[in-house]
């Protein structure tokens, strides 16, 4: 083990050297906590020893600097007995301990083996927490449960394929992340892996986005450029909310599936390009298909491979997994100092249903990261819909004495939730469908069996 003894006076520096030798450490000394911070940057210490009292920049202030760039880094202070009070100090900013002068040889031993331990302690968990989470990571997709399990299995074995493959799953259950894994552990994870935002902009601009246009194929085409199919030629292709593609794009889209070729907007040249689609939805495609807003053709040309991505409520074993990776990552990005999460916090994280899935735990984390002040992640950092559970819903109308065709009852029960979600959401039906846990398609087949419209609702 390698120690740094930092003490600007030289009859101490040598009685330490001695001492720390004889029992078989490695030792480097600095006089100064500028020369300190130096040989520290250089690596390979495994415990400082730092007097309190330095010339020019103070033990403290070195103390602080090393919290700052090392916060494993283990240091004992050194100070005279009349700057106890200092050394306390110095332990609330961070240090392991400290030693009084006049110090026994043995105080000192037993003082650097107790931070040492530390420090081994410390390398273990952090190995077990990286074992951790690539054990039960795959490509930053984190989860041990039976469900994500199948997902991992799913992408290793289709991924090395051809075939084009249909991800299905709500809103924020992180369909994109899943795209790009099977992109990466490919076949074409050196070609590129481009994405389109199907439900973002109109038909026309879209088409302009995938195909290319040439010079004056329409007001404002000042030169020519290239589509994405051009640009993705030789990796991936993601359409994220295929199910808005309009229906007149579903046939370009097909005939480049089938064909692989294309023509830009004005152009006469036929292209070609070698692409796979990886299509993300989170509607009822089927269902779809049965209203005619998306052709059957597309779909089982898409549908050739499905991932189903379960919601963050059908796996609850893997929000503490998610929750500290999150914790981690926003610590490290906004410089704080949390080390866990409180168990109240990690019980009502537990007990939320998550409507918008691992996006939502993120921003909660996000937030809660961001607003904290102490080294604990406890309840009150939580956002206010995470702390306060969910009411039980039931029937408030005792049963009649002479009773009720069930059908109707189950109708009107039907009728009440789905009014209320729509109130809560004003009147936007995906964001009800969230609250009512079903598929906006299937929310709005609801709708229309049982006559309820969102003008009803708003107005």
């Amino acid at each position: 083990m390698r120690l740094l003894i930092v003490d600007d006076e030289e009859v101490l520096q040598d009685v330490l050297t001695s001492l720390l030798r004889r029992e078989g450490y490695e030792t480097v000394s600095a006089r100064s906590g500028e020369e300190a911070l130096t040989l520290l940057r250089q690596g390979d210490i495994d415990l400082v020893l730092l007097d309190l009292m330095l010339p020019g920049m103070s033990g403290m202030e070195v103390l602080k600097q090393i919290r700052h760039e090392d916060p494993n880094q283990v240091v004992v202070m050194i100070t005279a007995f009349s700057s106890v009070e200092g050394a306390i100090e110095a332990m609330r900013v961070g240090a392991f301990h400290y030693i009084p002068k006049p110090f026994k040889n043995e105080e000192v031993l037993l003082t650097v083996q107790q931070g040492l331990e530390q420090r081994r302690l410390r390398k273990e968990n952090r190995s077990l927490r990286d074992q951790l989470q690539q054990r039960f990571a795959f490509d930053n997709i984190i989860g041990k449960s039976k469900p994500m399990t199948k997902v991992f299995e799913l992408i290793r074995l289709a991924a090395p394929a051809k075939s084009n493959i249909l991800v299905l799953g709500e809103s924020g259950t992180g369909k994109e992340l899943v795209a790009k894994s099977i992109h990466i552990n490919s076949r074409r994870a050196d070609g590129p892996f481009v994405t389109v935002n199907s439900g973002s902009m109109p038909a026309d601009l879209l088409e302009s986005n995938l195909f290319g246009h040439e010079r004056g194929a329409f007001t404002g085409a000042v030169t020519a450029k290239k589509g994405l199919f051009e640009v993705a030629d030789g990796g991936s292709i993601f359409f994220d909310e295929i199910g808005n593609i309009p229906i007149d794009t579903q046939s370009k889209l097909l005939r480049v599936i089938q064909e692989k070729e294309f023509m830009r907007l004005g152009g006469v040249e036929t292209l070609t390009s070698d692409v796979r689609i990886i299509a993300a939805t989170n509607v009822d495609l089927e269902a779809t298909v049965e209203e005619g807003s998306f052709r059957e053709d597309l779909f089982y040309r898409l549908n050739v491979i499905t991932l189903n991505l379960p919601p963050l409520r059908q796996r609850p074993e893997d929000v503490p997994l998610l929750a500290r990776s999150f914790l981690e990552r926003f610590c490290a990005e906004n410089e704080k100092d949390l080390t866990d999460i409180a168990p109240e916090a990690m019980e009502l994280l537990l007990d939320y249903h998550w409507p918008g899935n691992v996006r939502e735990l993120e921003n909660v984390i996000e937030r809660a990261v961001v607003l904290s002040t102490g080294d604990v992640l406890d309840v009150e950092l939580l956002s206010p819909a995470v702390r306060h559970k969910r009411p039980a819903v039931g029937f408030d109308e005792p049963l009649p004495p002479e009773g009720l065709p069930l059908k109707d009852a189950v109708a009107n029960y039907e009728r009440k939730l789905i009014v209320r979600a729509l109130q809560a959401s004003g009147g936007v039906q995906k964001r009800a469908a969230e609250l009512l846990h079903v598929k906006p398609t299937t929310l709005h087949e609801m709708m229309k069996r049982l006559a309820v419209t969102v003008d009803q609702i708003v107005s």
